[in-house]
């Protein structure tokens, strides 16, 4: 290792990043982290108000940045999000399939239309966004995807079942996309954060806020920054190495 080595790990200059629900939580800490480490970023949501908001704040950071609305149910719009990128940077070497839907309902009253929703957004959307971007990762001398999942993957989930199984059906994934795109030169990670302070988390009540924080070895919720070393890790030349894997970000509550 030597010093220009070193200072390349983590230095994403010159790369294409798309964060799906980029425009806030996790989603919009990842893409700060991506552009003021070199990165040209596409942040996307279902609300063009949102995505532009979000993309002035990540020029006024230094970076290049557009939204692009998108809704991960639908299909055809990821593939223009995948259209819209390639127009204007040229490609894409880093996918980050961050947007969920967190709708969830109690075993035993599940409605056909909310798990329809649930996984149109966590699991199709993402998968068929992999494979909409594929031929440009393809052409990346750096490609890498990363799905966010949860460790509600890991965990019995009995108020949050579809949203929790959706993400393991993710993680799932994962290792079969790292399997089959090895040979193409794509690395393929998940990454599974505990409890965060995001405005899903602050959708619960006080009570059930603090159980979730009382559960980990460190007592506290992680704030969306936190996750932002591990993203890039999974994604940048650091992890060159890594591929396949599940990193779990959460405190040391699913080891408990």
């Amino acid at each position: 290792m030597d010093r220009q080595t070193f200072d390349k790990l983590f230095d994403m200059t010159g790369r294409t990043v798309v964060v799906t629900g980029g425009t806030r939580g996790i989603g919009l800490a990842l893409a700060e982290g991506y552009v003021l480490a070199g990165a040209r970023v596409v942040v996307a949501s279902r609300k063009s108000d949102a995505c532009e908001r979000a993309a002035a704040h990540l020029r006024a950071l230094g970076g290049d940045a557009i939204g692009v609305p998108t809704h991960l149910g639908d299909i055809d719009a990821c593939e223009a999000l995948v259209r819209r990128t390639v127009d204007e940077f040229g490609g894409i070497d880093v996918l980050v399939n961050n947007a969920a839907n967190a709708l969830t309902q109690p075993l035993g009253e599940l409605t056909v239309d909310a798990w329809t929703k649930s996984f149109e957004v966590n699991l199709r959307g993402p998968v068929f966004l992999v494979q909409a971007a594929l031929p440009h990762l393809k052409t990346s001398p750096h490609a890498a995807v990363l799905n966010m999942v949860s460790v509600g993957a890991f965990l019995f989930s009995p108020g949050t079942a579809m949203y929790s199984a959706g993400k393991a059906a993710l993680m799932s994934f994962t290792r079969s996309m790292a399997a089959q795109f090895a040979p193409l030169g794509i690395r393929v990670n998940a990454l599974a954060p505990g409890p965060v302070d995001t405005d899903m988390m602050r959708n619960n009540p006080q009570e059930v806020v603090d159980m979730m924080a009382g559960a980990t070895l460190m007592k506290r919720l992680a704030t969306p920054d936190e996750m932002v070393g591990a993203a890039l890790l999974l994604t940048s030349d650091a992890g060159s190495y890594i591929t396949g894997t599940v990193l779990i970000a959460d405190g040391g509550g699913t080891p408990r």
